[in-house]
């Protein structure tokens, strides 16, 4: 019987992994377009090296990151209770 769940197996992990990658965030640092550079090379003067962070704008929704989080966390959890409920007592040796 246990050959029958590996094809289920698989496909659950596999989707579970999609999932997990969903809310994986983008490298993008700003709202600048692909190719283009936020500070130029021949820029001099004061503002030109400021070596502080780039500005990743403010009020960052996280309410995906939050909720995909405590759902995986929930579905780990109920996949722990169900392996530990269906081994049952192990026999002693």
């Amino acid at each position: 019987m246990a050959i029958t769940r590996r094809p289920l197996l698989t496909a659950t992990a596999a989707g579970t992994l999609l999932c997990a990658l969903w809310f994986v965030p983008s490298a993008n640092a700003g709202d600048a377009a692909p190719g283009t550079a936020g500070h130029s090379a021949a820029a001099t003067g004061p503002e030109s090296d400021t070596g502080s962070l780039a500005d990743t704008g403010t009020g960052i929704d996280t309410t995906p990151y939050l909720i995909g989080g405590m759902a995986f966390l929930g579905i780990g959890a109920g996949f722990v209770t169900y392996s530990g409920r269906r081994g049952g007592p192990q026999p002693a040796v």
